[in-house]
């Protein structure tokens, strides 16, 4: 399906044409739709859970100290949100198999 290492939106709209049989253009509206429900969700503050694959979490960072590496000198790190992913063990168990 894929020359490269990443699966991409073209290769996931190319993916829901050949399983479904609508039109290119019509899969690609359908994977841009999930694609926007998803990010809209998280700008909103929500958590996005997709059973069987995982949980993509919203995570508010505190400010706190921290050090540069290459001179030593204590900055301060802003305080912020970040996005992580936690794979649901059914990912884990088909990743671990292959």
């Amino acid at each position: 399906m894929r020359s490269t290492n990443t699966l991409t939106r073209a290769d996931l709209c190319e993916a829901v044409h050949k399983k479904t049989g609508y039109p290119r253009s019509e899969s690609q509206d359908m994977v841009e739709a999930i694609l926007d429900l998803m990010t809209d969700a998280l700008v909103s503050g929500e958590n996005v859970k997709i059973s069987g694959f995982g949980t993509f979490l919203l995570r508010d960072k505190a400010e706190r100290i921290g050090r540069n590496p290459k001179t030593g000198v204590e900055v301060p790190i802003t305080p912020r949100r970040v996005l992580t992913f936690r794979a649901s063990q059914t990912l884990r168990d088909k990743v671990s198999d292959a």
